[in-house]
């Protein structure tokens, strides 16, 4: 039969410090393990609370750009205006009506401006017709001067008066650009505003700021819906000048009359 091993005292006291050692380490080994555990876990709840807050900030600044971007714009009409997004000139019980619908930049507008432009101004102030200028920016998609000419013209009605504005409408014609530019800048269109009479310090921040873009687009959607595809478009006595083989002469005899 083997004989076990006896320990002395020694041998035993030494197999109870390696014990207590390899206790130690599996302490600081567990402790070790714990403190990298929980480390883990703030990394993975900071990097949650992170992409979380990313999200969030992403999604405020979307709401913020939708919100900035499609928020309605003002369209208060300038003193001034008819409900039909004009200005009319001459008496109202004039004995014949004109409805012009155009645009600043239409080079067909600005011959028709410069063909029956003084014969209508003397029959406005002789009492013969009543005349409604509706601008409208039907020709946007080609340059943003044309909405910013309706705009100023707008301004003007509404800061300087009717007649101001009757008089800027005829410069903006007489110093109209050619449809495909350069085009006048905001200073200019300023400078024709103040020869039109307007005090500049009243119209250069509505014509900077566009104040009256939102009435502009409104008139512009009148016109659609009324059906109004091109400009010009003449109403005379409450008939649309219309034909298909229409000229230039005929819209011009239609508004001035037979007695031109």
């Amino acid at each position: 039969m083997a004989q076990k091993k006896s320990r002395n005292p020694q041998d035993k006291a030494a197999a109870a410090a390696k014990r207590e050692q390899r206790q130690a380490r599996n302490e600081r080994a567990k402790a070790l393990a714990e403190e990298r555990r929980k480390a883990a876990k703030r990394r993975e709840t900071l990097t949650r609370f992170g992409v979380v807050g990313g999200v969030l900030a992403v999604v405020v600044v979307v709401v913020l750009l939708f919100t900035v971007f499609n928020k309605p714009k003002d369209d208060t009409a300038p003193a001034g205006a008819t409900s039909d997004y004009g200005l009319v000139v001459g008496d109202a019980d004039a004995p014949r009506s004109v409805v012009i619908y155009e645009d600043f930049l239409c080079p067909f507008c600005g011959q028709l401006e410069a063909t029956v432009g003084d014969q209508l101004n003397e029959q406005i102030e002789a009492g013969d017709v009543r005349v409604e200028y509706r601008p409208i920016p039907f020709l946007s998609r080609i340059s943003d001067y044309s909405p910013d000419a309706a705009n100023a013209f707008a301004v003007v009605l509404d800061k300087a008066g009717p007649d101001v504005a009757k008089k800027f409408h005829d410069l903006l014609y007489e110093n109209q650009p050619e449809e495909s530019g350069p085009y006048p800048s905001t200073d200019d269109i300023v400078d024709l505003a103040v020869e039109a009479g307007a005090t500049e310090s009243d119209v250069r921040p509505g014509i900077e700021d566009k104040t009256f873009e939102g009435w502009v687009d409104a008139a512009g959607n009148a016109a659609d819906d009324a059906d109004v595809n091109s400009t010009p478009t003449v109403i005379v006595d409450g008939q649309r000048v219309e034909g298909a083989n229409l000229t230039m002469a005929d819209i011009a005899q239609a508004i001035l009359g037979s007695g031109s």
